[in-house]
This record gives structure tokens, C-alpha cells and sequence, in this order.
């Protein structure tokens, strides 16, 4: 049977290595899902591929063994997860849209987690809704706490949440519970002077271990979402590296704002022969500098006054 794979990878059906046999690619926006859905993978899996489901690295579903014939019929299987996922299509009831931006990815978050900072399933999901259906390759991942359990460095956008903590120090009865946290679990900015605590603005990562410490309720959470935002770590063959940090204490709006501006600086510096139409973004900022970047990404973007831009921005890494 003849086919397009262009077309079939733009439906999240990946080529196999045995002729005439694909594998279907199910997205799962920030990694949650409920749990009626895994019923209908499964029926696909039984009924159209060979019985197994492989669970990806980024938080979805490959079912593999399916027949090229018998794919528009796991399309229309597939449209009751696509619907209750509220995932974005380009043509209802076609599959899932393109792929070349990976699945968003996030850790459990703070419906789970008492250290995550916010809800990264819930934003997961926004940043899904405006950004998809596109055929960039981007990779964004987010974590709820400076612990990094979803290893956001390794990503192009790299998303760590923050919490500005509040201190009342009526509250506070110099345990020092706080103090220790912060230097054991933490990166050691709080000190006692005069029985109270201070906390060095300047070093705090927002990761809220004094918080969690308090046995009074002297430390809270802050009331804004806020976020440390790193960029363009990648793995692969040519020159990994982590990701670098660009802006601390940022917002929601001005992080997806800097997403959709960089969606506009890859269409306008991608090389044209680029095999599969796919570049890296690191790449693209090595080859333009990361000044032109930076000049791009925060085109119109409103920053909170607490924000700290780092710039100029080193990349490291090995290099070949």
C-alpha cells in the first residue's frame, strides 16, 4: 500500500521498521488523564494493533501494530480521547494534529505534591491551546518546584515554578525550623538576626521549603503565580547541554507570549533544508546569536516588575 509519511507523521502516526505497519502517537497535554480513556486505548490496541501500548518519554501513549489501512478507522476511535483531552485539531475527527511540537509535558504538580508552586497540568493545558497544532519542533516541559522532577533543563522551555514566600514575623517564634530547612534542603538564604528571620531576596529560588517548614504559619506562599524560565537545553547527537536560565520570577502571560514569539523567529531563521523541515531552536540561536533572540522572544511582552532577565546568556555543553 502506497503512503504519504509526511501526512502520516502530521496524524502522529509514526513509520516502523516493518513495511505496511505503523504506530499511533496519543498526546496527553501535561500528562493527566482520566482513567475511562485508558478503556478506549486499549480496545485500540486489542483490536487494531498487536496488544500493547509502549508509555513514551513524554507522557503519552504509543499504541504500535497498526495496519496503514486501518487507520482512519483508529481515528475515529481516537476522537473521544481527543475530545475529553480538549486537545486542538485542524480537521475534526481526522486524528490527532502535528507533531512537531512534542507533547507538554509536567510533573504531578500541586493536586499531588505539597512542593509544587502551582498546578502544571492546568497550565500544561493552556500552553497546549496556544500552541498547537504546529510542525516546529519545540519541546516544552514544566515542574511545579525547583526540585525538577520533569528535568526541564533538557528542554527548550523549561518552566519551574516559584513561590515569592511571605513572612509574618508576629507569627514567628525563632525555631529556626525555616533556617535549617532552607540550608539543608535548600540553598541557605535565611538567617536569624534578632530573633527574627531575613531571607536574601537576591539568592531565594522560590522553592518554599520554609513553608513547608513552618511550624506556625509565619512563612506563606505568595499569592502570584510566578516562574523561573530556562531555555533551550537539548540532548541527541550534536552538542547536548542544559538548559540555561533566561527570566526569574516571571508570568504565565509573558511566558507564553515569549513561546508564540519564538514560534515566530523559528519561522523567520529555520533552514530551509533542514532535514524533515525540523531545527532545533539551539541551533537556530547559535547560528543568528542569542542577541537576535532575545530581541525576538520579547517583542510586546509586558514582564512583571519583580522580573529578572539574564542576559548575556552562555551555553554550555560539549561540543563537537
Amino acid at each position: 500500500m502506497d503512503m504519504n509519511t509526511k501526512l502520516l507523521k502530521k496524524n502522529a502516526f509514526r513509520v516502523t521498521k516493518e513495511r505496511g505497519i505503523t504506530a499511533s502517537r496519543v498526546r496527553v497535554p501535561g500528562g493527566h488523564l482520566e482513567a475511562k480513556y485508558l478503556s478506549m486505548i486499549q480496545n485500540i490496541a486489542d483490536t487494531y494493533g498487536n496488544g500493547t501500548i509502549h508509555i513514551t518519554s513524554r507522557q503519552g501513549f504509543e499504541i504500535p501494530g497498526i495496519k496503514f489501512e486501518d487507520m482512519p478507522r483508529v481515528n475515529e476511535l481516537l476522537q473521544p480521547v481527543i475530545e475529553g483531552l480538549n486537545i486542538n485539531q485542524e480537521l475534526p475527527g481526522g486524528g490527532y494534529p502535528a507533531a512537531g511540537t512534542r507533547n507538554i509535558t509536567a510533573c504531578i504538580g500541586n493536586r499531588v505534591c505539597p512542593y509544587a508552586c502551582y498546578d502544571t497540568t492546568a497550565f500544561a493545558q493552556r500552553i497546549e491551546k496556544a500552541v498547537f497544532p504546529n510542525d516546529l519542533h519545540f519541546k516544552i516541559a514544566l515542574t511545579g518546584c525547583p526540585n525538577d522532577c520533569a528535568k526541564v533543563r533538557m528542554h527548550d522551555f523549561g518552566i519551574m515554578g516559584m513561590t515569592e514566600p511571605q513572612y509574618d514575623k508576629d507569627r514567628c517564634v525563632n525555631c529556626e525550623a525555616c533556617v535549617k530547612a532552607c540550608k539543608k534542603k535548600s540553598v541557605n538564604v535565611l538567617k536569624t538576626v534578632n530573633y527574627k528571620v531575613e531571607r536574601n531576596e537576591a539568592k531565594c529560588i522560590g522553592c518554599g521549603e520554609c513553608v513547608l517548614a513552618c511550624p506556625t504559619g509565619a512563612w506563606t506562599r505568595g499569592s502570584e503565580k510566578l516562574y523561573r524560565l530556562t531555555l533551550f537545553g537539548r540532548t541527541g547527537k550534536k552538542n547536548p547541554r542544559m538548559g540555561e536560565d533566561f527570566i526569574k520570577w516571571v508570568d504565565e502571560e509573558s511566558i507564553i507570549k515569549i513561546i508564540l514569539n519564538t514560534y515566530d523567529y523559528v519561522n523567520n531563521y529555520i533552514d530551509p533544508e533542514a532535514p524533515g523541515g525540523k531545527e532545533h531552536i539551539g541551533y537556530i540561536v547559535d547560528r543568528t546569536g542569542f542577541e537576535e533572540f532575545r530581541k525576538w522572544a520579547l517583542k510586546d511582552v509586558k514582564l512583571p516588575d519583580m522580573a529578572e532577565v539574564y542576559t548575556p546568556v552562555y551555553w554550555k555543553g560539549i561540543k563537537y
